[in-house]
């Protein structure tokens, strides 16, 4: 089993994707990347704290291989957007990746580093390695499975998970 921290926007569109993939055995959101200690919810919106939004994945290497979570990671956000992801602003929407082992982060590295020439912009995708995560507050979990059909969820999950899913259905649950 490996764990690896994601931010690619807010935490509740990638804990969505990461929920359909197979192989991904836990997913808990959170805070990463930043300066201050025991970050919440509230601190980390004004910007200050440092951290990204990002969810722990925790999966097992038999069923999935790090290069197709970061295949599925980098085609379900845009990794060239700096500080943001659509009209999520902030340096708490940062697309960042936080690795376990320094062997993962060198994977990482070369596989950003592969598909650099299939975008225009520059890849902005900040990559570092021995981060503390702080969990998230209770109610972030879950969030799309519990607010399917608020406007945010409509708006801007459901078609990064359609995406996931003509892109990626063969790694995917049934949706």
């Amino acid at each position: 089993m490996q764990s690896i921290y994601l931010a690619g926007g807010c935490f509740w569109c990638t804990e969505a994707i990461f929920n359909q993939v197979k192989g991904i055995n836990k997913i808990i959101p959170g805070y990463i990347g930043g300066k201050t200690p025991n970050p919440t919810y509230n601190m980390i919106c004004n910007g200050n704290t440092g951290h990204a939004e990002a969810i722990e994945c925790n999966f097992d290497e038999k069923i999935i291989s790090l290069d197709d979570i970061l295949e599925i990671f980098f085609s379900t956000h845009d990794p060239t957007q700096l500080n943001g992801q659509g009209n999520d602003i902030g340096t708490q929407y940062r697309s960042a990746i936080f690795c376990s082992t320094k062997l993962q982060k060198n994977k990482v590295d070369k596989f950003i580093n592969s598909i650099q020439s299939n975008y225009v912009k520059k890849i902005v995708t900040e990559v570092k390695y021995g981060e503390t995560f702080f969990k998230a507050e209770e109610y972030h979990f879950d969030y799309f499975k519990k607010n399917s059909n608020v406007p945010y969820c409509e708006i801007v999950i459901k078609p990064k998970l359609e995406k996931l899913k003509l892109i990626h259905g063969n790694k995917c649950n049934k949706f």
